[in-house]
């Protein structure tokens, strides 16, 4: 096949539109120009992603920055596209119509996560990383996307929660500002024990403690009487990014609570009872019948006469 018969066969009009003539030539450059493009525009894109995270910039702004560069790509790539084959953009005027009323009836939700998504990552109320609680769920926060956003709960499981809902809703967000959060460990002694060598004890853990900020300092409260022990309350401050960071600390400190109370005698409570019986006790004994043998054995044996 010459040179001249290829080039009648690309100069071939597949179709007309108003004035404009599509040729198999134009046809066969936009998937061309289109995987180029996408290949060119990914490069770039990761290229850029790691460099802002070389420069430690926050997760969320990387995020951020990577969809808003993703979208300009796509719109610059279809917009020459459609320059290469000539048409206009008033020519999708009527379809844009049909999608627009197609969205009013059958994709509201889609489109009000597709927004919530973008308010999300431009207000950053929620954030990459954050720990947050949603009703009885808790999680870290791992992506948000244009629908819905990435949560890992505290099981390792993985959650998709439409982005609407996060904006909607009451979201608890404990590491919103910072990663300091405040706890509170209580524990209770036997009666009789000595106040105050138990609230030193407590205050000697926490300040010992490298997990517990010095400031604002730790404090030990005697909260109160309690039905069987002395209740004591133990008020700190932690850095902890999930609830399982908060639940190893405060387990090691029960740990060193526990081993200080038993080298200086100071009893843990338990639940006590004491039971108080008015009037005489009378205990009746069931008597025992013989059996029938024991019964027939001692039963005299009659004599014959004669």
């Amino acid at each position: 096949m010459s040179w001249e018969n290829i080039k009648a066969i690309l100069s071939y009009v597949l179709f007309t539109y108003g004035d404009t003539s599509i040729t198999v030539l134009q046809v066969l450059q936009v998937p061309l120009l289109l995987l180029l493009a996408w290949f060119v525009v990914t490069r770039i894109g990761k290229l850029i992603r790691k460099g802002l995270l070389a420069r430690k910039v926050a997760p969320d702004a990387v995020h951020l920055f990577s969809r808003l560069y993703l979208v300009l790509a796509i719109t610059t790539i279809l917009i020459t596209s459609l320059e290469i084959l000539n048409i206009p953009l008033k020519a999708f005027a009527f379809v844009s119509g049909a999608i627009a009323i197609g969205v009013g009836f059958g994709a509201q939700n889609i489109i009000n996560n597709f927004i919530s998504g973008w308010i999300l990552m431009w207000e950053r109320p929620i954030r990459i990383g954050d720990f947050l609680e949603i009703g009885d769920t808790k999680g870290v926060v791992e992506s948000i996307n244009t629908r819905s956003t990435l949560i890992r709960r505290n099981d390792g499981v993985h959650m998709l929660v439409p982005n609407s809902q996060l904006l909607e809703n009451t979201v608890t967000n404990w590491t919103l500002i910072d990663n300091k959060l405040r706890s509170t460990l209580s524990v209770g002694v036997a009666y009789g024990s000595d106040v105050n060598l138990v609230a030193s004890l407590i205050k000697q853990v926490l300040d010992e403690d490298s997990t517990v900020m010095k400031s604002p300092e730790p404090v030990v409260l005697f909260a109160d009487f309690g039905d069987n022990a002395l209740q004591f309350d133990g008020t700190f401050w932690i850095y902890a990014n999930t609830e399982t960071d908060t639940r190893k600390i405060r387990s090691n400190i029960r740990f060193r609570i526990y081993e200080l109370f038993n080298e200086n005698q100071i009893v843990i409570a338990f639940p006590q009872r004491d039971i108080h019986l008015d009037g005489a006790i009378s205990i009746k004994h069931e008597p025992q019948y013989p059996s029938l043998n024991e019964s027939e054995e001692e039963k005299p044996t009659p004599k014959l006469d004669g």
